[in-house]
C-alpha cells in the first residue's frame, strides 16, 4: 500500500526548489522574475475590508475559486471549449493552457522564494484564513498566475469568451484576497505574470497549426473512407511538442478488413458490452479520474506538482491527437458501416476515417501517463484504456485492428512524454518519493 501525504504534510513541503524544474516554452524563469513586492503593511487594511464585506455571493465565489489547484477550473473550461471547436486551434489552446500554467507557475516559484513575502494571515493576526493554509510565499499569487494565463489564451483563441474570462479572473483575485491567502499586490502581479508568459507561448507556437486550407482531395477506390466533409483532415500536419513529428509512430497500413467484419457480425452483444459502448461514447472519464486522483493525493495543495501533471496530460492529449490524425489521413481507413452498408452500429459513426481509433489512441496515452503519475493504480488505468478501446468495437464503429493499433500508438506517445518528464528535475525532490514511488511502501 502506498503511503500518501496528508494536507498538513504537503503544507510543510511547498516545493521550494520548483524554480529549477525545466519549462516547456520559456527558456529561463529568471528572465521573468518580478520586481520586489510593495510593502504589505499598506495592504493589510484592504484584506481586512474584503473579509468584512463578505456576503452570501462573496462566500460562494470564495469557495468556488479556491477549490482545487490553481489550474483546476481553467483546465476544465478549455477542455469544453476545445470539444466545441470546429477549427484547428482548439487542441492547441487546450495544450497551451495546461503548459503555460505550468511554465508560469515555475516562474512564479522563482519570484516567491526570491522575496519570501509572508501571507496575509501570517502578517497580521486579525486576518482570518478561509482556505487550507498555503506555506509558500505570498508574492505572486499562484491562482492569479493561472488566471492570467487562461484569460490570455482563451481570449485569444475564443474571442467570444474574452469578456467572460476576464470577469472570472477578477472574481478569482477578489476571492483570494477575501480568503486571506493573498494581498492585492500579489494578485495583480500574478495576473500580469501569467498574461506575459501566456502571450510568449502563443507567439512561440505560431505555425503549429495548418496555415493553408485543405485542398479537398480524397483518395478513391475500394477500402478507403467515403464522406463529404471529413473532420480535421489537416490535423496530422500540426507541429508536435514532444514527438519529432506527427508521423514518428505512424502504424503500418490497415489490413483487409474482411475477417474483422465477419468477427464484428458474429460478436454476441450483451448488456455489459452495450453499456461499455455507450459509457465511453459520452464519458469524460480521463478528465474526471485525473482530478479525483489529484484530490485524493492532496496534490491540489501543491501547485507546481499539480501544474506539472496538467501540463503533461495536455501535451499527451495534443501530441496523441495529432499523431492519430496523421495516421487517419495517411490511410483513410474506412468504417464498418462503409465496408458493409447493411451494418448498423450502436452509435452514430464519426465523420472521419476509422484507422486508427481516436478514442483508443488517446486512452492509450492517458492510461500510460496516469500509470506514471499514480503507479499504485497503473493496472487500473491500463485496464480502463483497454475498456475504452474495446468500446469502439462494441459500438460497431471501429474494426478491432483500429483499436489495437491505436492503443499501441498512444502508449508510444505517452512513453516519449514520460521520458522527457523524467528529465525535468521534478523527480529529484523528496516529494517524488511519495508521489512517484519506485515500489509500494508500507503494508
Amino acid at each position: 500500500m502506498t503511503v500518501l501525504l496528508t494536507g498538513a504534510d504537503l503544507q510543510a513541503q511547498p516545493e521550494p526548489g520548483a524554480a529549477n524544474w525545466k519549462t516547456w516554452f520559456i527558456s529561463s524563469v529568471s528572465d521573468h522574475r518580478l520586481p520586489p513586492p510593495p510593502a504589505y503593511k499598506n495592504e493589510i487594511g484592504q484584506v481586512l475590508l474584503a473579509q468584512q464585506a463578505l456576503d452570501s455571493a462573496g462566500w460562494q465565489q470564495l469557495l468556488y475559486w479556491n477549490a482545487g489547484a490553481p489550474g483546476y477550473h481553467w483546465v476544465d473550461m478549455v477542455k469544453d471549449l476545445w470539444m466545441s471547436d470546429t477549427g484547428y486551434n482548439g487542441a492547441l489552446a487546450n495544450m497551451l493552457v495546461g503548459v503555460a500554467i505550468y511554465d508560469a507557475t515555475i516562474a512564479a516559484w522563482d519570484t516567491k522564494y526570491a522575496y519570501n513575502r509572508p501571507r496575509p494571515f501570517t502578517a497580521d493576526k486579525r486576518i482570518k484564513v478561509y482556505v487550507p493554509k498555503p506555506e509558500s510565499p505570498s508574492y505572486p499569487c499562484e491562482y492569479s498566475v493561472a488566471a492570467g494565463v487562461a484569460v490570455t489564451i482563451i481570449g485569444h483563441y475564443f474571442p467570444h469568451m474574452h469578456d467572460s474570462v476576464n470577469k472570472m479572473a477578477q472574481q478569482l483575485m477578489t476571492a483570494r484576497i477575501a480568503a486571506g491567502a493573498a494581498f492585492p499586490g500579489d494578485t495583480r502581479a500574478g495576473f500580469e505574470l501569467g498574461k506575459t508568459i501566456a502571450q510568449r507561448e502563443i507567439d512561440r507556437t505560431k505555425g503549429f497549426t495548418p496555415g493553408t486550407a485543405w485542398d479537398g482531395k480524397m483518395p478513391q477506390g475500394p477500402g478507403v473512407w467515403k464522406g463529404k466533409r471529413p473532420m480535421f483532415p489537416l490535423a496530422g500536419t500540426n507541429k508536435t511538442v514532444v514527438l519529432d513529428s506527427s508521423s514518428q509512430f505512424r502504424p503500418a497500413p490497415p489490413p483487409d478488413f474482411a475477417k474483422e467484419m465477419e468477427e464484428m457480425k458474429r460478436y454476441n452483444q450483451t448488456f455489459s458490452s452495450r453499456a461499455n459502448a455507450f459509457y465511453w461514447a459520452g464519458s469524460q472519464f480521463w478528465y474526471d479520474a485525473l482530478n479525483k486522483k489529484i484530490f485524493e493525493h492532496n496534490l491540489h495543495l501543491n501547485p507546481p506538482r499539480a501544474a506539472r501533471i496538467y501540463a503533461l496530460t495536455a501535451i499527451g492529449s495534443y501530441d496523441g491527437f495529432v499523431a492519430c490524425w496523421d495516421a487517419k489521413y495517411a490511410y483513410w481507413g474506412l468504417r464498418p458501416d462503409q465496408y458493409d452498408t447493411t451494418w448498423h452500429p450502436l452509435i452514430p459513426t464519426p465523420p472521419f476515417p476509422g484507422y486508427p481509433s481516436g478514442h483508443a489512441a488517446l486512452s492509450g496515452v492517458m492510461g500510460e501517463l496516469y500509470a506514471y503519475f499514480f503507479p499504485a493504480d497503473k493496472v487500473y488505468f491500463r485496464k480502463k484504456a483497454k475498456d475504452a478501446a474495446e468500446s469502439r468495437f462494441q459500438a460497431g464503429i471501429h474494426f478491432r485492428s483500429d483499436n489495437t493499433v491505436a492503443l499501441e500508438l498512444g502508449s508510444k506517445v505517452a512513453n516519449a512524454i514520460i521520458q522527457r518528464a523524467k528529465r525535468d528535475g521534478a523527480e529529484d525532490t523528496p516529494e517524488t518519493k511519495v508521489f512517484f514511488p519506485k515500489k509500494p511502501v508500507g503494508h
